[in-house]
């Protein structure tokens, strides 16, 4: 089973779910959290134990996160957009989408799992400027995908009644 599904059947991400993440606050605040993991992660030291309790909490919030805001007013918008691709994308051996997506997908999750390496080896060397290029490159790749999920969206959102309705 694909890494993707299995994350999303651990996330149990259903229909309601996938509404509420849709929520331009619940992707936004989704996002920055990697941002939190580095932070303490860097800062382990000066944390001490507190450390273990802020990764657990971020752990629980990245769970919680698409379960506590409100359904959006509408999903037009371009964070909405991002996590509705990422549904079909998800859907893909389902309803096949065009070979380029696949390409590209592949290509950012490379560039994000480059920025997780330099990241990680950052943490263990203690090189600022590794942290920094590996936080850096995993966001632009994150960002990127993110484009090309609303794209993908866009394209496929007539291929099924089911997509269409998502958009509101």
């Amino acid at each position: 089973m694909p890494l993707a599904n299995v994350l999303e059947s651990i996330f149990r991400m259903t229909d309601e779910v996938w509404s509420r993440h849709t929520n331009p606050w619940s992707v936004w605040t989704r996002f920055l959290t990697l941002g939190l993991i580095v932070l303490a992660v860097w800062y382990r030291n000066v944390l001490g134990a507190l450390f273990w309790y802020l990764l657990v909490a971020l752990a629980i919030w990245i769970w919680l996160n698409p379960r506590v805001f409100p359904k959006p007013s509408t999903t037009d918008r371009w964070s909405s957009k991002a996590v509705l691709g990422e549904r079909v994308w998800l859907n893909r051996k389902a309803i096949s989408i065009p070979d380029h997506f696949n390409r590209i997908i592949a290509w950012l999750n490379a560039l994000s799992l480059l920025g997780m390496i330099l990241l990680i080896y950052g943490f263990t060397a203690n090189h600022e400027w590794m942290v920094g290029s590996g936080l850096a490159l995993t966001y632009i790749g994150k960002m990127w995908f993110l484009d090309r999920m609303v794209w993908l969206y866009d394209v496929m959102k007539d291929a099924d009644v089911k997509y269409s309705n998502w958009l509101y």
